[in-house]
C-alpha cells in the first residue's frame, strides 16, 4: 500500500493551499482525493480546472454524471462511484438509472442515457479507438460531434481521479459513505 498524505488548506504545499481553500469553500470540506492530489499542486490544479471546464460542456449535469459514473464503473473506482453517486442524486439523476449504472446494467428507463453509457464504455474500453458504428449509434441517439469530445473530456477527468484513487487507496469520505460501492460480479459482459 502506498500511503499518501491527505493534505488540508493548512499543511499542503504552498502552491496548493489556495486551490484547497477554494475546494473547501465550494464543498464545505476537502474531499480526500483533493487532499491527496495536493501533494502535486499541478495535479490538483489539473483536476480542479478540468472539473470546472467539464461542467461547462454541452452535456447536461445528469449526462455529465452518467459519463463520470460509467468511467468510474469501468475503471473499478469505488471512491469515485460513491462520490458521483452522491452528486448525481443531487443533480436529479433518477435512482433507478443510478442503480443500473452502479450494477453495470442497461439503462432501460432512458434510451438516450443508455446510448451515452454505451458510448462512454466504448471510449474507455477501446482507449478512444471506437468503431464508426459506436459513433453512429451515439449520434443517432441525438448527440453531436461536440458531445463526443465532451465524453472524451469526462473520461479524461475521471481517469485522472480513478487512477489516483487506485494508487493512493483513497479512504472514502464520510460525506459519500451512504453511497459506498464495490463492483458487482457480473455473469455477462456488455
Amino acid at each position: 500500500m502506498t500511503k499518501f498524505t491527505i493534505f488540508d488548506d493548512t499543511n499542503a504545499p504552498a502552491e496548493a493551499k489556495a486551490t484547497l481553500r477554494s475546494v473547501k469553500s465550494k464543498y464545505g470540506f476537502i474531499p480526500n482525493l483533493m487532499g491527496e492530489l495536493a501533494a502535486s499542486p499541478s495535479a490538483l490544479e489539473a483536476y480542479t480546472t478540468l472539473s470546472a471546464v467539464y461542467g461547462q460542456t454541452s452535456l447536461t449535469p445528469i449526462e455529465q454524471q452518467v459519463v463520470l459514473l460509467t468511467t468510474s464503473y469501468e475503471n473499478n473506482c469505488d471512491y469515485c462511484m460513491a462520490a458521483h453517486s452522491t452528486v448525481s442524486l443531487s443533480v436529479g439523476l433518477d435512482r433507478e438509472i443510478l442503480l443500473a449504472i452502479r450494477e453495470g446494467r442497461e439503462i432501460e428507463e432512458d434510451r438516450r442515457l443508455e446510448a451515452l453509457r454505451r458510448f462512454t464504455i466504448a471510449v474507455v474500453r477501446q482507449r478512444g479507438l471506437v468503431e464508426n458504428s459506436d459513433v453512429e449509434t451515439f449520434m443517432e441517439a441525438g448527440f453531436t460531434k461536440a458531445n463526443i469530445l465532451d465524453v472524451v473530456t469526462g473520461v479524461t477527468l475521471k481517469t485522472l481521479s480513478n487512477y489516483t484513487n487506485h494508487i493512493a487507496e483513497t479512504k472514502l469520505d464520510d460525506a459519500f459513505e451512504a453511497m459506498k460501492w464495490s463492483k458487482p460480479i457480473l455473469q455477462h459482459a456488455d
